[in-house]
């Protein structure tokens, strides 16, 4: 039995907006051949980066985001032309877990257990708090903190 719908689709556009806010804005015919409904989440596909990223509505448009870090690892600015492949992702998305944070994680078994069952975006969180540490000191501290709060029980 076929489902009519694509799990990717391309086409050719450019990035929307100017500054620090731009995004691809997505055909709805794109919407509709990806079949996954209106707001899927979906890896991106931009001139041969991939990241992953969720379709959002704004101002009755289908959008991606193109964020500071995905312009700096592009080189591509608002006005640019591009080559865009969205695919719908499956399955749960992944934190890159820090190689130190992942050790403490792992030495303290509840600790781990508790943390797999945040949301993906508390996950992030505690991963990006122990990443913004600027000396190694806060860095220990920071993990420590989490790996005890997560002991208790506590998300934050």
């Amino acid at each position: 039995m076929t489902t009519g719908h694509a799990t990717s689709v391309g086409f050719e556009t450019t990035i929307a907006g100017s500054g620090g806010k731009t995004g691809i804005v997505i055909p709805d015919d794109v919407i509709d051949r990806l079949g996954a409904g209106r707001r899927p989440p979906v890896e991106v596909d931009l001139n041969g980066y991939v990241y992953r990223s969720a379709v959002a509505v704004m101002g009755g448009q289908h959008l991606v985001g193109v964020n500071a870090d995905v312009r700096a690892a592009t080189g591509l600015t608002a006005g640019d032309a591009v080559r865009v492949t969205l695919t719908v992702a499956s399955g749960p998305r992944q934190v890159d877990m820090p190689t130190d944070f992942a050790a403490a994680l792992a030495a303290e078994p509840t600790s781990a257990a508790f943390f797999s069952t945040l949301s993906n975006s508390l996950q992030r969180y505690h991963v990006d708090n122990v990443n913004a540490a600027k000396t190694p000191e806060t860095r220990q501290r920071r993990i420590d903190k989490a790996v005890q709060l997560f002991c208790e029980g506590k998300k934050r």
